[in-house]
């Protein structure tokens, strides 16, 4: 009976994205399977509602912290800090170091943000169309900006994916942040010496200042302006809440539209709500969005995704799939277990957020709390944008105009896994040899 509750849902996953429909109804649709296989297996109504509840009170803080996400992704382009940061570092831009470049400027605009779609739609947008001016292979320029804009999905003190996975294992955000770092300075060297090997082989035309001096025109771009990331960074250094770093970057944001930018009171709140809107009509498709509202899908998908893992623990309807992964980590290492499981979760979740809750249900008995965040970390989080069909990787593709080849020149998300998998075998082998 598992099998085909299991398989009903992934049929409902995969119609939703062939006929194109939001994500939303499919999940829905699996929690009513979820639930109507809780009361076939004599669950009362009222317990099932309580283990959904529960789910979601694991990851209830982060709820609110989504709004905060929200409202700095309007603030940061309506006070000039987005701005102020493409403009100077366009500037950076060398043909032959280009995919390089580009890779890096993502990186550093996705830490400071949270946000790969975000990063995708501002800095990506911008060293696409570099990209185009110069001739450079598009699959080699977006595979160098996708790697880029999630570098920060991973490791961004404002990452939804790592408070999420934070939220569920209880483990310390800023300590799974230094475990990040830890495990993926290699694949991140390894990648920027992939993306520089590419750029002087493919090395051609030259960059146009024009492309960003729309910049210059719709906004006052003074060095100030970069306050309210600076305030994000040095507070996470610090170890401060997320919430009291995010609220003063917010308060800084806000400061500087009112002062620097001269928006109206009435102006900003909106932009906090529903999005920030330029002036200039040439800046809209860069920097338009953000708010509140914006926030509201990934809202209801942590939602309605986290009542899972409270059916999936009442109900026991994972128990089988649980014993054969635990047999997995025998055989491979936990961590081995863990990426085949986020593999197959990202195959048929189509979004980041439930391969996460999947891959932490049927895993985390093989883990410590701290282990299964860097794992959770090193596997789904990284594998949903390398699937096509992902929201996590369609969106991005998307917004760039990016051919599906793409995904393969994103070297980054998975050279982690892979030299994460092999330090795990190692180690495996030295332990069995000082046995």
């Amino acid at each position: 009976m598992e099998w085909e509750v299991l398989g009903g849902f992934c049929a409902l996953l995969f119609a939703s994205v062939a006929c194109g429909f939001s994500i939303l109804w499919a999940l829905l649709g699996g929690y009513l399977l979820f639930f109507a296989y809780g009361l076939f297996r004599g669950h009362r109504p009222a317990a099932l509602a309580r283990m959904s509840f529960q789910g979601i009170r694991t990851v209830g803080h982060i709820l609110f912290l989504f709004l905060l996400i929200g409202m700095i992704t309007a603030l940061w382009r309506a006070s000039g800090t987005i701005p102020f940061l493409i403009y100077h570092a366009a500037g950076l831009i060398s043909p032959a170091a280009f995919p390089l470049l580009a890779f890096l400027l993502c990186t550093a605009m996705s830490f400071l943000t949270g946000t790969s779609f975000g990063t995708a739609a501002t800095v990506g947008t911008i060293c696409m169309t570099m990209a185009t001016a110069m001739g450079l292979s598009p699959v080699l320029a977006a595979g160098a900006i996708l790697s880029g804009s999630f570098f920060g999905d991973r490791c961004s003190p404002m990452s939804t994916s790592a408070l999420l996975v934070s939220a569920l294992t209880e483990t310390d955000l800023y300590a799974n942040l230094k475990a990040m770092v830890l495990t993926a300075w290699v694949p991140l060297v390894l990648t920027c010496g992939i993306y520089l090997a590419g750029g002087l082989t493919h090395r051609t035309g030259t960059f146009s200042p024009d492309i960003v001096a729309p910049f210059a025109q719709g906004f006052r771009l003074h060095w100030v302006s970069v306050l309210p990331a600076v305030v994000i960074v040095v507070l996470s250094l610090l170890k401060c809440k997320v919430k009291v770093t995010m609220g003063l970057s917010i308060l800084c944001s806000a400061v500087l539209c009112l002062a620097l930018q001269g928006m109206r009171p009435e102006e900003l709140l909106r932009a906090a709500l529903v999005g920030y809107t330029p002036a200039l009509p040439e800046l809209t498709e860069l920097l338009a969005g953000g708010g509140v509202v914006s926030m509201a899908k990934p809202f209801c998908i942590v939602c309605i995704s986290s009542t899972f893992s409270g059916l999936f623990d009442g109900t026991g309807l994972l128990d089988g799939l649980k014993a054969a992964t635990h047999r997995l980590a025998e055989r491979v290492t936990p961590f081995g277990s863990l990426l085949a499981v986020a593999a197959v979760t990202c195959l048929i979740a189509c979004n980041q957020t439930l391969a996460i809750l999947l891959s932490h249900s049927l895993c985390r008995e093989d883990f410590t709390q701290e282990d299964l965040a860097i794992g959770l970390e090193n596997t789904a989080v990284v594998l949903a944008p390398l699937v096509p069909w992902s929201i996590a990787g369609a969106v991005p593709l998307a917004t760039l105009g990016a051919p599906t080849a793409a995904l393969a020149a994103a070297c980054y998300l998975y050279l982690i896994p892979l030299w994460d998998l092999a330090v795990h075998l190692r180690k495996r082998r030295l332990t069995a040899k000082a046995r």
